[in-house]
């Protein structure tokens, strides 16, 4: 598997050729988003992690010189003994002894988290071996009043007809943990009442559901974001493909170790679904079919070391190609997965979605609540609304876009 994600790395270089003109998202700028997460949300989340666990020593030393190494250090490699240090040598080789702020945003974030996870030792063959350190908070979400309360009101959705069910699970697998969202059928705005929809910058909703009409054989794949109070939605809404006929088989990707603290793996969907399971209801039931789907094969969770890779999927390795080709549809959640997947550049936000993932073996859709700075496929007048708004309308979560490129 290392060996393929290696060789991906050439083919990211080349479709980079193709890339002229949009700078690639670094951390140097002062004021940035990048520049913030670097300098802050970093630093912030090596304190939460040291303070979650009663790590030992070595963890402790290597929790500080971690942090030294980014507030103050230059980026360094990992050791030669290291499981994958051949495939981030070769990642890293032109970052190796600068700043970690002239390094692209991309990469930076991606080696962070494979450093901290060597820093508490995830990887070693210590006690601490696979202990995921970001744990504690994805299930204190999980158990949390907001998600009894979205758990409850798929009860009243279940008397919504299909296509109205359909649409409130969808924008639910859009929003995800946004606060009060659930699965009401009419989405608004806890505070303003305003309609949820109102919020998308992009709406392809309805080329999503032409190309799963009821009935289909395919297979749907869904490359998970969050776990938590964000996978619950996704995996009510993959019920809900199953149990229409929308899709015979779905296929869920999550990643192999944890990333990005909240990214979803194995772990966290067996999780989620013993909530679903051991919750009253409708949302029980949706577990009970879920569970079963897994048994028989009509759901199966599915990972890849790629997923946990500094590299945009136009460098995918071939088997992940063709897994996704053979897709009807390739769904792909949040806003890391949609840098990957358009380029983690500042291209213009009016360039086609269509454009930036020509490349991808087959129909692919992105699903997105606005984290960060990358945008394509905006209409003119609704990129000309949001600039004068005057609000953070790229970072602050506020916006979500559906966008759906039908196999060409």
């Amino acid at each position: 598997m290392t060996e393929k994600i290696s060789r991906a790395s050439g083919a990211a270089a080349v479709g980079d050729a193709g890339s002229v003109g949009a700078p690639v998202v670094v951390g140097n700028e002062p004021g940035s988003f990048a520049r913030g997460v670097l300098a802050e949300r970093h630093p912030a989340l090596i304190r939460q992690v040291r303070d979650a666990f009663p790590y030992g020593r070595r963890q402790h030393e290597g929790l500080d010189a971690l942090l030294h190494e980014i507030t103050s250090g230059v980026v360094q490699p990992l050791a030669p003994e290291e499981h994958d240090h051949a495939s981030w040598a070769a990642w890293g080789r032109e970052h190796f002894g600068r700043s970690w702020y002239d390094a692209p945003f991309l990469w930076a974030e991606s080696y962070f988290y494979r450093r901290l996870l060597g820093a508490v030792g995830y990887f070693g063959a210590g006690p601490w071996r696979g202990v995921d350190p970001f744990a504690p908070f994805k299930r204190a979400e999980l158990r949390g009043d907001a998600v009894e309360g979205e758990l409850r009101a798929l009860d009243t959705l279940a008397e919504a007809p299909a296509e109205e069910r359909a649409t409130a699970l969808l924008h639910a697998s859009l929003w995800g943990n946004r606060a009060d969202l659930g699965f009401r059928v009419s989405a608004r705005e806890p505070e303003t009442g305003a309609a949820v929809s109102a919020g998308l910058v992009a709406d392809d909703s309805t080329t999503l559901w032409r190309l799963l009409p009821p009935g289909t054989s395919a297979t749907v794949a869904v490359v998970a974001d969050n776990a938590g109070r964000e996978l619950i939605p996704d995996l009510v809404l993959i019920d809900h493909l199953l149990e229409h006929g929308h899709a015979a088989r779905v296929a869920l990707h999550v990643k192999p170790c944890p990333y990005f603290v909240s990214d979803a793996m194995t772990a966290d969907v067996v999780d989620c679904l013993r909530r679903l399971t051991g919750a009253p209801g409708d949302a029980g039931r949706i577990g009970g079919r879920l569970w079963k789907a897994m048994a028989k094969g009509s759901l199966e969770v599915r990972t890849h070391p790629f997923f946990c890779a500094p590299l945009p999927y136009e460098g995918m390795p071939a088997d992940l190609r063709e897994e996704f080709a053979g897709a009807v549809l390739t769904i792909l959640k949040g806003d890391l997965n949609y840098r990957r997947l358009v380029g983690d550049r500042l291209w213009g936000p009016t360039v086609p979605f269509a454009e930036r993932t020509a490349y991808f073996p087959g129909a692919v859709a992105a699903l997105r609540t606005l984290k960060s700075d990358v945008i394509v496929g905006l209409r003119p007048a609704m990129l000309d609304a949001l600039e004068r708004s005057g609000t953070a309308w790229r970072t602050s979560g506020t916006h979500a876009l559906v966008q759906v490129r039908p196999q060409g």
